[in-house]
């Protein structure tokens, strides 16, 4: 019997090959075959720790929505912090410039898949439910800090910036936005909480 540890390695191997396809090759290519040639084993190694490939799918979201939460706690720590539209165009950035998008088609693409995730994400898109969750968090908290105005609506803030987000990124063969463009975008959406101190410009990737 394998050790726990030797479990979890064996699936995050196949869950870095089936991302890998992912990016490269898009969501119907994605097979038990194409992900166990990937990482290079057997065919059965997937099957013996997934009751089926819908079952590996469903657990490869969940692996990265887990992902989402981590980025989401380090992204309300940096409230107060830089600025807002700054903060927000570095973590939408790091969602969107990673297996995010292909995720996201992979799971519209697939009814199965959908049926099963419904069991954890009754509503919304997973990976966009959470993403936009993240950023109305994250929006909350300068809020409550005077950073943004004390009536900004960050329930509508929120799925805003990932919708459009998503949009910007979602060509797969296409060139990533540049950084600036992101920025430009973010600050046009919270113009209106502009005004107070921490929602100014800045160039991406600096810290205050």
């Amino acid at each position: 019997m394998p050790t726990g540890t030797a479990i979890r390695d064996v699936r995050e191997q196949l869950f870095h090959a089936a991302e890998r396809v992912l990016l490269r090759s898009g969501p119907s290519a994605l097979t038990s075959r194409a992900v166990t040639d990937e990482a290079g084993c057997a065919k059965g190694v997937l099957h013996r720790h997934f009751a089926d490939f819908d079952d590996f799918l469903a657990e490869l979201v969940r692996d990265r929505v887990a992902r989402i939460d981590d980025q989401a706690a380090a992204l309300r720590d940096s409230a107060g912090t830089a600025t807002v539209a700054g903060n927000v165009t570095d973590a939408m950035t790091e969602l969107f410039a990673s297996v995010a998008v292909a995720i996201v088609g992979l799971v519209t693409s697939r009814d199965e898949l959908r049926a099963r995730l419904r069991r954890t994400t009754p509503t919304g898109i997973p990976v966009l439910t959470e993403a936009t969750a993240m950023i109305a968090a994250y929006l909350a908290a300068e809020r409550e800090l005077g950073r943004i105005a004390a009536d900004a609506d960050v329930d509508t803030l929120a799925p805003m910036l990932i919708g459009t987000g998503h949009m910007l990124f979602a060509d797969r063969k296409g060139t990533p936005p540049e950084a600036g463009s992101i920025l430009k975008f973010v600050t046009a959406v919270i113009a209106d909480t502009a005004g107070v101190t921490g929602a100014a410009d800045r160039s991406p990737g600096t810290r205050a």
